[in-house]
């Protein structure tokens, strides 16, 4: 994860990281937030880089005993991971909004850094496969994100509002960089509600395809599900109202030429991180642009 090395590489705390909530969900009565978590659990050093799910190291007696108890366990909770969703639900049964107790949980976790969710209010994605109307957290865990996704939708977009601490921090920063993620369910529910605040002289894009791959997850089939170019140009083309400069991997050159003619700055770097040193070296190198 970009955001890995970017605390690596600046002061920690002039670091500030706006998370996706539209793959939130409610389950077993907690609130859980897997985009904040996995951002919490990387820059506090407890991520499990061998299942990118949760916490290192961590042990599964709670979901054998709900096992058990004949629940379907479907969404793999680990202890440690437990904990936080039971630690934010109760703290937002006791008033906090999401922001306040994804702060709290960052204090505790001894994380520097601001990180902070799109918005106080539910959004909720849904994406239309052969399988039916999912939610995001069923298609990718549940159905192991295999079933051809058609239409992604997000439910109660139209009425949720940016926070005041991500509007404030996007006004304030003196430089926003759009992560290598999965445009259309991890960036554009973001961009959606701060698209406005955005200033996109101060902006940088970041490739999330790389010679015709995705650095992580179904990007690529999912964009083509949807009718859209998967390629960085593709990309690219989506983030023009957003940013001024672009990042392509140094494999994916010769698209140079069609993003620039779209506006673009154009940056050739390495963009695929390799480990700890990786994720720094990029960011870094992104930080000089």
């Amino acid at each position: 994860m970009l955001a890995e090395g970017l605390y690596a590489a600046l002061e920690p705390d002039c670091l500030t990281v706006i998370t996706n909530t539209a793959d939130d969900l409610v389950l077993l009565g907690l609130t859980i937030s897997p985009d904040t978590d996995s951002v919490l659990y990387r820059l506090a050093g407890i991520f499990n880089e061998e299942s990118h799910w949760g916490v290192a190291g961590d042990s599964f007696a709670a979901l054998e005993m709900l096992k058990r108890y004949g629940e379907d366990t479907w969404f793999g909770l680990g202890d440690r991971d437990l904990a936080t969703h039971v630690l934010r639900t109760w703290l937002l049964r006791g008033g906090r909004t999401l922001t306040n107790a994804t702060a709290e949980l960052a204090r505790r976790l001894g994380i520097r850094a601001r990180v902070l969710p799109m918005s106080d209010d539910a959004v909720r994605t849904k994406v239309m496969t052969p399988k039916g109307r999912l939610d995001l957290q069923e298609y990718f865990v549940r159905e192991r994100h295999l079933p051809p996704v058609s239409r992604v939708e997000f439910e109660g977009l139209d009425t949720a509002r940016l926070s005041p601490e991500a509007a404030t921090a996007l006004k304030e920063a003196e430089r926003i960089v759009i992560g290598p993620s999965n445009p259309a369910i991890s960036i554009e529910p973001i961009l959606a509600l701060a698209g406005e605040v955005i200033d996109s002289q101060r902006t940088i894009a970041v490739t999330p395809i790389v010679a015709g791959a995705a650095l992580k997850g179904p990007t690529v089939e999912m964009l083509r599900g949807l009718g859209r170019e998967a390629t960085p140009v593709g990309v690219a083309r989506g983030y023009r109202r957003y940013a001024s400069t672009f990042v392509l991997d140094h494999r994916d050159a010769a698209e140079a030429p069609a993003i620039h003619e779209l506006g673009y700055q154009v940056a050739l770097l390495d963009t695929v991180m390799g480990g700890q040193e990786g994720r720094r070296r990029l960011a870094e190198e992104i930080l000089l642009l």
